[in-house]
């Protein structure tokens, strides 16, 4: 009779066991809903319209940093943007690029070493933006893009 209760308190251990493990899968596994909202955020950004966006590259965009008080060897920037456009708007925006690429150097050329090196990539793009978005707005045109983004950065 003791082997008999024996193996029904390792089977009951068993069954526990399993029982809590099956719990824990359960607990920690990632909810629906919670899916659902992380795919959401990984959506590519879509303009108010709701319409997809295209992405056009603006490659190696060159610029001599001006020389501080202190600074007696040459500094540069180099960048690639990446701007982000309605279908309809993606031709526009690509005969704009020699505009965009004088617009980006002007801004970028305005920074020296110390205040380049400072500053984060979103406050590149952030600068980027209000240059164009002024641009566009003295010369009384419609911007055909919705922002640019920064693909590369290199400060040297």
């Amino acid at each position: 009779m003791s082997k008999m209760k024996m193996i029904i308190a390792i089977a009951g251990a068993v069954i526990v066991s399993a029982a809590g493990a099956g719990g824990a899968v359960w607990w920690f596994m990632p909810k629906p809903a919670a899916a659902a909202g992380a795919a959401k955020k990984v959506e590519p950004d879509k303009p108010k319209d709701g319409k997809p966006l295209k992405y056009v590259t603006l490659d190696k965009v060159i610029v001599m940093l001006r020389r501080g008080p202190d600074d007696s060897d040459a500094h540069y920037l180099s960048t690639d943007l990446v701007l982000s456009t309605e279908a309809s708007k993606e031709k526009e925006t690509k005969e704009n690029l020699p505009l965009l690429r004088s617009l980006a150097v002007r801004t970028l050329s305005a920074y020296t070493m110390k205040e380049a090196s400072g500053m984060t990539v979103e406050q590149y793009a952030e600068q980027l933006n209000k240059s164009f978005d002024a641009n566009y707005e003295h010369e009384h045109t419609e911007k055909p893009f919705v922002q640019v983004m920064i693909g590369k950065l290199i400060i040297e």
